[in-house]
């Protein structure tokens, strides 16, 4: 999978739905103007925003404890990769370099990117999955942040 992009968080929104607000992970990716919207669940918003934020809760949260798990058995998390959309939802990898290997991981993008918000670890896109699926970053201006909604 050589024709992956660079990506950051741009931002964690909520949208305003008939059904009720709808968190979106806004990915940034370099060089592009148009970014990338993953609309997932709200406690993987909030934990992404905890993530990036490095809020400590003083008890692990599930996150939180996925990624002590990975370092305490001597691995650590290296990339996540947001790879395809299968019957129209996005599908990801969590990589992993443990004691034994280096693992690929199938997860939701929002687990991903929740743990690699704890970790240095980069973001990265599949090229056709990013050009399928971009928006303007206009689009998502007048969302409100996880951070006003959840707190």
């Amino acid at each position: 999978m050589s024709d992956l992009l660079d990506a950051s968080v741009e931002a964690v929104k909520v949208a305003g739905s008939p059904d009720g607000p709808v968190p979106v992970l806004v990915l940034a990716v370099d060089g592009r103007r148009d970014v990338l919207p993953v609309f997932i669940a709200f406690e993987e918003a909030e934990s992404i925003a905890r993530g990036l934020d490095a809020e400590d809760f003083g008890r692990p949260l599930t996150h939180d404890l996925t990624l002590d798990l990975v370092e305490e058995l001597g691995g650590r998390v290296t990339q996540a990769v947001i790879r395809g959309v299968e019957q129209g939802t996005f599908v990801a990898d969590i990589h992993l370099d443990t004691p034994r290997a280096n693992t690929v991981v199938d997860c939701r993008p929002s687990d991903a990117v929740a743990l690699v918000a704890r970790t240095d670890a980069p973001i990265k896109v599949a090229r056709e999955v990013f050009e399928d699926a971009r928006e303007p970053l206009a689009n998502y201006a007048d969302f409100d942040d996880i951070r006003e909604v959840a707190r």
